[in-house]
């Protein structure tokens, strides 16, 4: 398949992985989709924009570029769950207001779905794990974070309003704590925004699997609320003056990390 992914190597010891904003199809799952899935609604709307400054702290950038409903790159090969509340898996069939993302006898084949692990999911996964291998090779660390985002409310995942800055880490097996707990003060520093650390989201395979802060991996999660830098409803437009105040507290999320790095490891 082509335009499976877009990267960009940095020159810093951090690592952007976007793995959700994507938006091409296969034929095989366009086919398929109901009216209401055709919209994408649960896509991660514009986090490419909304971090087009990391390319000047030095940020590693690797961006998906099929649809979640495609294949869920922050899922496990296998599928095995991540967690016990609802959710959605490796080769989604619902959205994630819990209604089916198919007509009835439309899902791809498991032929398909085949082709769709070995040639977007393994390729993604082959890049993220080769650019940490080469950070940590250069620096002696390596330091990932994976941006991703969601409507404020989403009733069949969780109840009530989702905080602003949702920050994951495995319950804090994917990173020093010093770094989660720096990171969680810049979120409560900056105006007008709420936060949590490993709330509903604590970080999906992504996190779960490269974060190794035993070998100087360390991996964060960031699900950050959409209302704080678009509109919500199709047709889901970015919205300048609010994404702007919060690019700023992204901005400082990631230079805090690259300076605990420093700080830390010396380099």
């Amino acid at each position: 398949m082509d335009n499976v992914l877009n990267f960009s190597r940095g020159s810093t010891p951090l690592l952007i992985s976007m793995p959700h904003p994507g938006i091409l199809l296969t034929p095989a799952v366009e086919a398929g989709l109901v009216e209401e899935a055709k919209h994408l609604s649960d896509t991660d709307w514009h986090i490419p924009r909304l971090y087009d400054f990391a390319d000047e702290l030095g940020a590693s950038i690797l961006e998906a570029c099929y649809s979640r409903y495609v294949i869920d790159l922050n899922r496990p090969a296998d599928d095995a769950p991540l967690y016990a509340s609802a959710t959605t898996g490796l080769f989604p069939t619902i959205l994630f207001t819990g209604e089916p993302l198919y007509r009835a006898g439309c899902e791809p084949s498991s032929a398909e779905r085949a082709r769709y692990l070995a040639e977007i999911w393994a390729p993604y996964h082959q890049t993220l794990a080769g650019e940490l291998a080469r950070i940590k090779a250069e620096f002696g660390y390596a330091l990932l974070f994976d941006a991703h985002s969601i409507r404020s409310s989403v009733p069949h995942l969780f109840d009530g309003l989702l905080p602003d800055f949702n920050l994951g880490t495995n319950a804090g097996a994917s990173c020093d704590p010093q770094l989660s707990e720096r990171l969680l003060a810049v979120c409560a520093a900056a105006r007008d925004y709420s936060q949590v650390l490993n709330g509903r989201f604590k970080g999906g395979h992504i996190t779960r699997h490269y974060g190794q802060p035993q070998t100087h991996v360390h991996a964060i999660q960031l699900e950050l609320a959409q209302c704080t830098y678009m509109e919500e409803q199709v047709p889901f437009d970015y919205r300048e003056d609010l994404a702007e105040p919060t690019q700023e507290v992204i901005r400082d999320l990631l230079q805090a990390m690259l300076t605990w790095g420093r700080e830390h490891y010396g380099r």
